[in-house]
């Protein structure tokens, strides 16, 4: 059967752009229900060990990718189904449209001092306890989370969708929810949430590092250097805990000129972040250019997934037309 190479990146276009347009789906959201699913799962199998958590994220990453690979099966004869199934999911998936749109809210509420409804928004975009943050640090918990969830949410998912199609896109999306739900190093997940946040890790080795990319070259955008962005990544991301999003934010940071990191308050504990960047803490505005440029990275990895795809569609079709002349 000769393969159809542009259904899977004009899925994945068609995906991005329902994105940008409508944004989530406002009722049963698939991710939502996955979560509690995975939740439900949660009480029935946990135990403080690795052994337990690696079954749960197996199971649970297993079954996602399976459907995944499931639907492109019934859709292999059928070109249009095909691009339907795929954009669906990468609309499912994706979460750019709704993280910049809250920024950019996030933003509006602290230029106007409406603290109450700051702190309301804030769980929308990160897992930081609320009440321990002041004005300024919600800007610079914003500006972290616009730039982490950017890789997360939207480059992640597209090149994993590029490279491995609609079970690529929905393994992704089940193990990124898992690491949020259990990844955290809590005293309860420490050791079962273990194999779901270093699975997230390695999923996200490539992405994040093509996400800080692709922050320093739109810097210009919104009026930053694409030369502070590479210097803050090479300088400062190895010092941040997490492997994938010290580049990112070290990247975001020196994009927009600011400083990022310090005292991070979360519920199961206190951290003290390194600093990334060297400029000012991030005011209201700089969150409002955070969360444009988070857009424009999200528009370009749509671009650069569907080139992905495109190459490995070609590359999967003459391996098929290689095959049959060798037996």
């Amino acid at each position: 059967m000769r393969r159809r190479v542009w259904v899977r990146p004009a899925g994945l276009i068609v995906g991005a752009a329902a994105d940008a347009l409508l944004g989530d789906p406002r009722r049963g959201h698939p991710v939502a229900g996955f979560g509690r699913l995975a939740a439900a799962l949660e009480h029935r199998w946990y135990a403080d060990e690795r052994a337990a958590g690696l079954a749960y994220a197996a199971v649970l990453v297993g079954g996602a990718a399976g459907l995944g690979a499931l639907g492109e099966r019934l859709a292999a004869r059928r070109p249009v189904a095909g691009l339907l199934l795929t954009g669906v999911a990468t609309w499912t998936v994706l979460g750019g449209s709704s993280l910049a749109a809250h920024g950019a809210d996030l933003a509006r509420e602290l230029g106007t001092a409406d603290l109450t409804r700051a702190r309301a928004r804030m769980p929308s975009l990160c897992g930081r306890d609320p009440a321990a943050l002041d004005a300024a640090g919600m800007a610079r918990a914003g500006t972290e989370s616009m730039a982490e969830n950017t890789s997360d949410a939207v480059v992640a998912p597209l090149l994993w969708g590029a490279v491995a199609g609609l079970p690529g896109l929905l393994g992704y999306r089940a193990l990124n929810t898992l690491d949020a739900m259990v990844g955290y190093r809590s005293a309860r997940h420490r050791r079962f949430g273990w194999a779901a946040a270093r699975l997230d890790d390695a999923a996200n080795l490539v992405p994040a590092r093509v996400s800080a990319l692709l922050f320093a070259c739109l810097a210009p955008a919104v009026g930053g250097s694409p030369r502070a962005a590479l210097a803050a990544w090479q300088r400062d991301a190895g010092a941040h805990p997490s492997p994938n999003a010290g580049p990112v934010e070290a990247a975001a940071a020196g994009a927009l000129g600011v400083r990022l990191g310090g005292r991070t308050v979360y519920p199961h504990g206190v951290e003290d972040r390194p600093a990334l960047g060297s400029g000012a803490p991030p005011t209201p505005a700089d969150l409002a250019r955070a969360a444009r440029l988070s857009r424009l990275v999200g528009a370009a990895a749509a671009v650069l997934a569907a080139g992905l795809a495109t190459g490995v569609g070609r590359w999967r079709r003459g391996r098929d037309e290689i095959v049959p002349n060798r037996t």
